[in-house]
C-alpha cells in the first residue's frame, strides 16, 4: 500500500528490510525522552504492522498499528525525524494507522503519550489507564516505569463517523442532515 500526501511525501507499508531504519529513528526520539526502546529483532518481526512516511528515498516518520485485543489496536512508536516535524508527518501516520484499524475491524485505536495535546487535536480523548486494560496487563505491568511513567492513556473510537478513506476530518452527522436524507 502507497499513499500520497502533501509535501512529496509517501506513506507506504514498512518491510523487513526497514528494520535498520526504523531503529535508528525510535533510537533518535529515545534520547529525547519520547519512546520507549525496540529491539531490531522485534522491529523485524513486526516491520509489517507499521506505516513509514518516505521523502526522497528516506524514511523521516513511522509508526505501528499494534493490536492489543480484538476490539483494540494501539498507535505505537510513533517517531518523525527532527528535520520533519512541524510539517504534519506524524499526523499523516496517525490518519493512516486509523484508517488501517478502522478497515481491520478495531472499535478503538489508543496511544500512550507524554504529549496529549497532539492527540487531543485528532480527536483522542485522556481515560483512565485501567480503560484501557489490554496494554497495562500486557506491557505496562512489564515496564521498569510501570507506575510511574507519567504517559497519558488516549484513546479514539472508531465509529462510523471516522470515513477510513478520507480520515477523521469528517464531522459527526447533525440532526438537521439526517432529517434532510429521510425521504419525505
Amino acid at each position: 500500500m502507497k499513499r500520497s500526501t502533501q509535501g512529496g511525501i509517501t506513506l507506504r507499508t514498512a518491510d523487513a528490510s526497514d528494520a535498520r531504519r526504523l531503529l535508528a529513528l525510535i533510537q533518535a526520539n529515545l534520547a529525547e525522552g519520547h519512546l520507549l526502546p525496540r529491539t531490531l529483532d522485534e522491529l523485524t518481526v513486526h516491520a509489517g504492522r507499521f506505516v513509514v512516511a518516505v521523502r526522497a528515498r528516506r524514511i523521516i516518520g513511522c509508526a505501528e498499528l499494534a493490536p492489543l485485543s480484538a476490539q483494540v489496536a494501539e498507535v505505537r512508536s510513533l517517531a518523525v525525524d527532527a528535520s520533519a516535524r512541524g510539517g504534519r508527518v506524524g499526523v499523516a501516520i496517525v490518519d493512516e494507522l486509523r484508517r488501517r484499524a478502522r478497515r481491520e475491524g478495531f472499535e478503538k485505536l489508543c496511544a500512550f503519550t507524554h504529549a496529549p495535546a497532539y492527540f487531543i487535536h485528532m480527536g483522542f480523548s485522556i481515560v483512565p489507564h485501567l480503560w484501557l486494560a489490554e496494554k497495562v496487563f500486557t506491557d505496562c505491568v512489564k515496564c521498569p516505569q510501570f507506575r510511574q511513567c507519567g504517559q497519558y492513556a488516549m484513546v479514539v473510537p472508531l465509529d462510523v463517523a471516522f470515513n477510513a478513506d478520507r480520515g477523521y476530518g469528517l464531522p459527526a452527522p447533525t440532526f438537521a442532515a439526517m432529517a434532510a436524507a429521510r425521504p419525505a
